[in-house]
This record gives C-alpha cells, structure tokens and sequence, in this order.
C-alpha cells in the first residue's frame, strides 16, 4: 500500500519482555541517495553495497533512470548503476514523482536544474506541503528557470536548466545539509568554483563522496561553528565502488528501545560514527545512557562502529541549539527517551522541525500529550518533563501526519509505558526502515500491526 493513499493501517506496541540480541538496521539513508545520484552523474560503473531499498531511495533511483542512468538490482541491497556523466543527463519523458522523499527531491532539483533540460517534480501529498523555495532561491542565482510551481514555492513545480550553470557563491540561511548539497550538485555542471557557506557545518556526505568520486573540494572553517566548501565545477567524475553504512538515525530507534525498556542488552552492528550525525548518541551519554562502542573500524570513508546498549536511569539535560544539525532527524526519539528520563530535557532551537515531512514539533508535542507526558514548547525550544521511568501511554492514537519518524518513536515508547500506544498510520515506516517492526519483534518487542 501507498503510504499516501488508501486506507490508514494503525500500529500498536505494548510492554513485555526484555529487548536481547543483535541487530543491524539498514544503510544510511543519506549516503543511499547520494549513491545515486553520483553513479548517474559518473562515468563508468559504481557498484553500491548495503544500499537502503525504502520507498525514498527508490524514488530516487527511479528518478536517475529517467535522467539517463543504467540501473540494476543485482541482489538485496547490492546495485550496479552506470552513470550518463556531468553534462550528459536526458530530458524525462514524465514526471519525477519523489513520493515522501524531501532529500530525493530537492538533491535532484540541483542535479536536473543545472543540465539544459527542463524537469518537473512531484511527490505525495507530505511532500507537497514541503518548502522548496529555499533550494530555488540559490538555483535560481546560478541560472535555472522556475517555469511553474504551486504555491509557495512547492511541488509540482518545473524547472529549466540554463546553457551553462553559473556558478556562485552562496550562504545558507539555515543549517540544511539538502540546501547545501543541491548547490553543490548543480556546480558541478558550472565553470570555475561554487563555494557554499554555512554558519553551523551540516552532515557533510556529499562532500566525502565528492572526493570519492574523484571531485575537488575545499573545506575551511568559517566563523565558531561553520564551514566553506568550494568545488571545483565540471569534474569528470569516475564511477566508483561504495559500502553504506547503517544509518545512525534508524539506529536510534532500537537504540532508544533498549535504553528505557528495563532488562534490556542489545548490541547494534555497524552504525555510522559521522560526528556530524551522532548528535543523538551524544546527548543520550550526557543523560546517563550505557552505550558502548566497539570494534570501531571503517567503511565506505565513514568510520563505524558497533553499539551496545543496555537498559540505563537517564536524567534531564539541556541540547543545545548548536547540536541541531548533527541529530535533526532524531529529536523525535529523543523525546520518547526524555519521558522516561528525572528531570526536564530542554531540546533548543528547533525550528528545522517544523518542515520536515510533518510539523515534528507540533507532532511530538501532541503524541506525548495523548501518553500524559508534562511538556512544553517555548519558541523553538522543546521541554519535555520526564517521569522517572514511568509513563502511562494509552491515549488516543498518535496523528502520524504521514510521517515516518513520528510512527517509530511512538511505537518506541509503548515498549516501556504502562498502557499499549497506537499510531494512526505505520505505513509510511516503510519510506526509511522497512524492517523496523521485524527487526524489533526479533529483540522480543511487542508490535502488532
């Protein structure tokens, strides 16, 4: 089923055993697009390892198909893409229909825009409320043309690309490694350099795979916490062999797991340790978690790491703003862990939440509301008054709002609380981490779908 039609089909989880065993959850969802979209953009064949097959990164494959790549499926998670080259893209015959895939869409607008082809892009009713005048903006500076778009900026929405890409230099108005990579992705079919300036340094995937494929990029610190990276355009670059590693924002969920639901050793292999995306991890050691790192090793350029986590007494802290960027993904299941937590946890700064594939803010705030956690939201920060371990649950079903990430931590959160928790809508699970509900049930969770 469509996670954006038909009927809803509500998910419930309960407490029960112990969570014991070990696990790895899917690659990187990041690093799995961008695999994509590199092998189109290469010359030559680039052979994919551990590629996360969720709805999103399909319709990004999909989407490289109809851009003029060769793409197979040799096996599970093993792809062999043979890439049309910079320069080389064909106009699609139809739409881009990106689903939920807000990555997909707006790295591809930056692929497609930059090539004189003209391109329409589409996506499911979540990903039409999604802002994208903030990729257009910069696209535009480096001559695409906006030939429609709905309103606001958003999908469906059509763009024509110039004869040649200027290339700029340009800085983010906010910390988005998608803002980011689209810019570069569109430099690279411009002469000279295209510098992306960011005030706070975003998850910096593309710009490692960049180098991998054979790219020039500079990266310079810029002000306290920022970076400028410039690319030098019109590389040709070489298709290459990748291994993607698990991503550490579907980790957090069985990691979360296992750190409030007592009794509980889980071991998670192979998780990515990107500093700039193991913000999470961070904050749960603040707040007292048992998370071991072990056999750190390297792969795919990241280093790896397994992780054991065992059942912890957590206690409130405040995430600065700061952290954002390097866990904006897992606030969500932060917010679960905080329940459990003594003491208050102050999330700041959280603005980026409110256009993801759902309000997040306002989603997290009404399903901790439906389980009776005392919690507040000040501007764009989040206050979450943990209960010291216990958390009654229940409630009405949680309003997914089509979004994956919400369904997860909730499902989360009724392994440990004293009534069952139901979320509206477990379909769209399947866009991140379509083994999740298995993979769970294999550690003993009990999650009825």
């Amino acid at each position: 089923m469509s996670h954006a039609h038909g009927t809803p089909s509500p998910v419930a989880s309960r407490s029960g055993t112990p969570l014991k065993g070990r696990i790895r959850v899917p690659g990187d969802k990041s690093i799995s697009h961008r695999s994509m979209i590199f092998g189109l953009l290469s010359i030559g064949e680039t052979r994919v390892e551990g590629l996360l097959e969720g709805d999103d990164v399909l319709r990004t494959a999909e989407a490289c198909r109809a851009l003029g790549a060769t793409i197979t499926r040799e096996a599970p998670g093993r792809w062999r893409i043979v890439g049309a080259g910079i320069g080389g893209l064909v106009e699609p015959k139809d739409v881009l229909d990106f689903g939920n895939a807000g990555t997909g869409s707006r790295l591809m607008m930056g692929v497609a825009g930059s090539h004189p082809i003209t391109s329409t892009f589409d996506g499911d009713a979540s990903l039409r409320k999604r802002p994208m005048r903030r990729i257009l903006d910069p696209l535009t500076k480096m001559g695409v043309t906006v030939v429609s778009e709905a309103e606001g900026g958003r999908v469906p929405l059509t763009l024509r690309g110039p004869k040649e890409t200027i290339p700029i230099t340009y800085e983010t108005p906010a910390a988005s490694a998608q803002i980011k990579s689209a810019i570069l992705l569109a430099g690279l079919n411009s002469p000279g350099r295209t510098t992306v300036i960011e005030r706070e340094a975003t998850r910096d995937h593309t710009e490692r795979m960049l180098r991998h494929f054979g790219a020039s990029v500079e990266v310079v610190p810029h002000g306290a916490d920022g970076r400028a990276i410039t690319l030098q355009g019109q590389p040709e670059l070489r298709g290459t062999d990748i291994v993607v590693p698990t991503d550490p924002s579907s980790a957090a969920f069985p990691l979360v797991a296992a750190l409030i639901t007592p009794g509980s050793d889980v071991v998670i292999e192979g998780v990515m340790m990107n500093p700039l995306r193991t913000g999470l991890i961070t904050t749960l050691i603040e707040m007292g978690a048992s998370i071991e790192r072990l056999n750190e090793r390297d792969e795919g350029g990241e280093t790896v790491a397994d992780l054991r986590v065992r059942h912890s007494r957590l206690t409130g802290v405040t995430v600065p703003h700061a952290r954002a960027p390097s866990m904006i993904d897992e606030y969500p299941i932060l917010a679960v862990a905080a329940s459990f937590a003594e003491g208050t946890t102050r999330m700041q700064g959280l603005h980026e939440l409110r256009v993801k594939e759902s309000d997040r803010l306002a989603a997290v705030a009404a399903g901790l509301a439906e389980a009776g956690v005392a919690h507040e939201i000040e501007g764009d920060d989040l206050l979450v008054h943990g209960s010291n371990g216990k958390v009654r649950g229940g409630g009405n079903p949680v309003a997914t709002h089509l979004d994956h990430r919400i369904a997860m931590a909730f499902l989360v959160m009724g392994l440990a609380t004293d009534q069952p928790m139901t979320v509206d809508d477990g379909a769209m699970i399947a866009t991140s981490f379509p083994s999740f509900i298995p993979l769970m049930r294999e550690l003993g969770a009990t999650i009825q779908d």
